[in-house]
C-alpha cells in the first residue's frame, strides 16, 4: 500500500491558509488589498472583538458577476495575471489567487458583490464549502464578511491573542495601508465605534498628520532624492529626536509594503556618527525602482521582495537619507520651528549682498530652507537693508581655524556641475565662549563650537585616513611619550592609521614612543595632549574591521583635537568655523550623537515674553 497520497482539497486549503492567514490583521490586509486592486476609492473596514468575531470589508470597486464571484473562491483563480511573464513588474497587490479561498477554508465567509448598481450576487461559504449562491440587489462594489475566524481549526484559534492585542495589530495594518494609498478614503470601525476616518489626501505628510498628529510629525525631515533609476522619498527622524518616542519603520517598494532589513540598515547607516550606539531611528521610506529589477513573488504574503542588484539600491537609500540629514532642517529645534518659507515683511537686516567668500570651498544649498544661503538665493528674496560690512576688506580666515576643504560630492545633484555661488555668513556672536549665535528668518540659531569643530575635523580625518595624504610638521625636538601597557597596545593596533594622520613615531624602548612629526589641523592643536587622550580613549577597543577602526580613531582624534568650550574665538575664526561646518555632510550633529545646531523659534520667544 502506498504511503504517499494527494491531500484532500480542504486540507490543502487549510495549509495554504497557514501561510497567508496568520491572524485577523492578515485577513484585513488581504481583503483590503483585493479592494484596492478592484479600483476602490472608499473602503470601509468593520472589526468586532479584534477580528475574532467579525471582519467586514466594503468597497466601491469594480465588483464581480455571479460566475466570477464563485470562481474567485477557487485556488489560483485570479484576474491579475494570465502568464508567467506578467510576474515581472506586476503592479497589483494580489496575483496568486490564494487569499480568498484560504480565508474561506478557516472561517464562515459571506460575499456580496455587483459590477454595477442594481442586480448583484450573494455567496456563502463555511470551512471552504460553498453553501449558497443567490441574487441580491446592491450598489456597485464588493462586501466581504468573515465570521468566526479559525472556528474549524481549534489549534490555530488558541494561538490568537486577546481581542485588544489583535485589534492593535489590525490598526497597525490599516495605518500602513492608509499611508501607502493616500488617494483612497479609509473608514475603520471597531466594536461599533469609528476608530479611523481618513479622507483621500495628496501628500505623505498630510496622511501622517492625520494618523500621528502634528507633534509626532515634527520629528521628521523630508527625504527626496534620485540616484540613477532609483527614486527615494519619505521621512527620516531627526537625530536629536531619535529615542524620544516609539520607533516606527515603514518601507514601501514600488507601491508595496515590505520588510527588508537590508534597506533599513542602509538607511540607518546614514545616521552613522550622529546617534549614540544602540539607538535606532524611525523611518518612512518609499523606494521606486524599475519593475524588471525587483521580484515580488518570493513570499506567500508578498511582504518581501528580491532585487536583481541590491547594492546600488541600498547605496541610493543611504545617500538619500544622508542628504536629508545634512540640511539645516535636520538640526534640533525648540518651540515649533517650521520649514522655512519666505517671509513677507520680517527679514534679518544683515541678509543682503554680503561680502563673498571663496566659492570653491563652499556648499550650495538647494533653497533658502537651508542654514547656509547663497548670494543667488538671496537675490530672489525680498529686498534687505544694507549689510553692516559692505565696506569691509577681504575677510580673513581665522588664524585659529583651518581653511575649509572641499568635500567630494560626486553624487550631489543640487548643482555639482554648475559654478557654486559664494557663501553668505551672518553676523556671529560668541556666548560664554562656547556657543556661536546668529539670527535666522525663523528664529535664533545656536552652534556648539566644540561639536561643530569636531564634526569638521572628523570628516577631514576620515578623508585623510582613506587617502593617506595628511601634511605633518617635524618637531625641532622630538617628543617622548611614556605609555601604560594598555595604551601601547592601542597604539600598536592602529599604528598605520596614526601614520596616515600625519604622525611620525618610533619606538624608544619598552612602552616609550619618540614622536618626530605631528599633524597640524589648526594652530590651536596640542599634539601631545591630543595623542595621549586619544590613546587613553582607545584603550580596550576591540573593533574587528579596519573600517570600524578608521571611524573610531577619526571620531576620537577629532574630539580631542577640536576647540573646546571656553576657548575664545575671533570673528575670523567664527566665520571660518561656520563655513567649514557648512561643508560637512552632517552638520547638525557631532560624532557622539549630540546636537551641533539648535534652533529657537521666534514663536517660542514671543510666547516666553508674553507676546502670544
Amino acid at each position: 500500500m502506498s504511503r504517499i497520497a494527494v491531500l484532500p482539497s480542504a486540507v490543502a486549503d487549510q495549509i495554504a491558509a497557514g501561510e497567508v492567514v496568520e491572524r485577523p490583521a492578515s485577513v484585513v490586509k488581504e481583503l483590503v488589498e483585493n479592494a484596492l486592486d478592484a479600483g476602490a476609492t472608499t473602503i470601509d473596514v468593520t472589526v468586532e472583538e479584534g477580528g475574532r468575531a467579525l471582519i467586514r470589508i466594503a468597497d466601491d470597486g469594480s465588483g464581480m458577476d455571479t460566475a466570477d464571484a464563485v470562481l474567485a473562491l477557487s485556488r489560483h483563480a485570479t484576474s491579475k495575471i494570465t502568464a508567467a511573464e506578467q510576474l515581472v513588474g506586476v503592479r497589483s497587490f494580489g496575483f496568486r489567487g490564494e487569499a480568498l479561498p484560504a480565508i474561506a477554508s478557516v472561517s464562515e465567509l459571506h460575499i456580496e458583490t455587483a459590477p454595477d448598481d442594481g442586480a448583484g450576487t450573494e455567496v456563502r461559504v463555511a470551512g471552504g464549502t460553498l453553501l449558497d449562491t443567490r441574487e441580491a440587489a446592491r450598489r456597485r462594489g464588493t462586501t466581504v464578511s468573515v465570521h468566526r475566524l479559525f472556528y474549524n481549526t481549534p489549534a490555530r484559534q488558541k494561538f490568537l491573542r486577546s481581542a485588544r492585542s489583535e485589534w492593535r495589530s489590525v490598526l497597525e495594518t490599516m495605518h500602513a495601508i492608509a499611508t501607502l494609498r493616500r488617494d483612497v478614503h479609509f473608514i475603520v470601525r471597531h466594536d461599533g465605534k469609528v476608530a479611523l476616518d481618513l479622507p483621500a489626501v495628496g501628500t505623505l505628510r498630510a496622511r501622517l498628520m492625520a494618523l500621528w498628529g502634528a507633534r509626532e510629525l515634527d520629528r521628521f525631515v523630508d527625504v527626496d532624492d534620485v540616484v540613477g533609476p532609483v527614486h527615494i522619498t519619505g521621512l527620516a527622524e531627526r537625530p536629536a529626536d531619535v529615542g524620544t518616542a516609539s520607533r516606527r519603520v515603514l518601507l514601501i517598494v514600488n507601491g508595496r509594503i515590505v520588510r527588508d532589513h537590508g534597506l533599513v540598515r542602509a538607511a540607518e547607516a546614514a545616521y552613522k556618527s550622529t546617534l549614540p550606539s544602540g539607538v535606532r531611528p524611525s523611518l518612512v521610506l518609499q523606494v521606486h525602482v524599475p519593475g524588471g529589477d525587483v521580484d515580488v513573488n518570493v513570499h506567500p504574503a508578498k511582504s518581501e521582495v528580491r532585487f536583481r542588484d541590491r547594492w546600488p539600491i541600498e547605496r541610493a537609500v543611504e545617500q538619500a537619507v544622508r542628504r536629508a540629514l545634512g540640511l539645516f532642517d535636520a538640526s534640533a529645534g525648540i518651540g515649533g520651528w517650521r520649514t522655512w518659507t519666505p517671509p513677507v515683511n520680517v527679514t534679518p537686516a544683515w541678509r543682503n549682498d554680503q561680502h563673498a567668500l571663496d566659492p570653491s570651498a563652499l556648499r550650495v544649498t538647494p533653497s533658502l530652507d537651508g542654514l547656509f544661503a547663497t548670494r543667488d538665493e538671496l537675490a530672489a528674496a525680498p529686498a534687505f537693508d544694507t549689510p553692516p560690512w559692505d565696506a569691509m576688506a577681504e575677510p580673513s580666515v581665522g588664524h585659529g581655524m583651518p581653511s575649509p576643504a572641499p568635500i567630494n560630492r560626486e553624487h550631489d545633484h543640487s548643482g555639482a556641475n554648475e559654478e557654486q555661488a559664494p557663501m553668505v555668513v551672518p553676523p556671529l556672536l560668541q556666548l560664554r565662549r562656547t556657543y556661536l549665535m546668529f539670527e535666522h528668518d525663523e528664529g535664533v540659531v545656536l552652534i556648539d563650537q566644540h561639536s561643530a569643530h569636531e564634526r569638521v575635523l572628523y570628516e577631514q580625518f576620515l578623508g585623510v585616513l582613506e587617502r593617506g595624504e595628511a601634511p605633518s610638521q617635524r618637531l625641532l625636538f622630538p617628543m617622548t611619550l611614556h605609555l601604560a601597557p594598555a595604551e601601547a597596545e592601542a597604539f600598536e593596533s592602529s599604528r598605520d592609521l596614526f601614520v596616515r594622520l600625519g604622525f611620525e613615531i618610533d619606538h624608544f624602548g619598552g612602552n616609550t614612543l619618540l614622536v618626530n612629526a605631528v599633524p597640524m589641523p589648526h594652530p590651536r592643536f596640542d599634539a601631545e595632549r591630543c595623542l595621549r587622550d586619544t590613546l587613553a580613549a582607545m584603550t580596550g577597543d576591540r573593533s574587528a574591521s579596519t573600517h570600524a577602526r578608521h571611524e573610531r580613531l577619526a571620531a576620537t582624534f577629532a574630539c580631542k583635537a577640536a576647540v573646546k568650550a571656553g576657548d575664545s574665538l575671533s570673528p575670523g575664526e567664527m566665520r571660518a568655523l561656520y563655513i567649514a561646518l557648512a561643508e560637512t555632510r552632517l552638520p547638525a550633529h557631532d560624532v557622539h550623537g549630540r546636537s551641533t545646531i539648535v534652533r529657537l523659534s521666534w514663536d517660542e520667544l514671543d510666547r516666553r515674553f508674553g507676546r502670544k
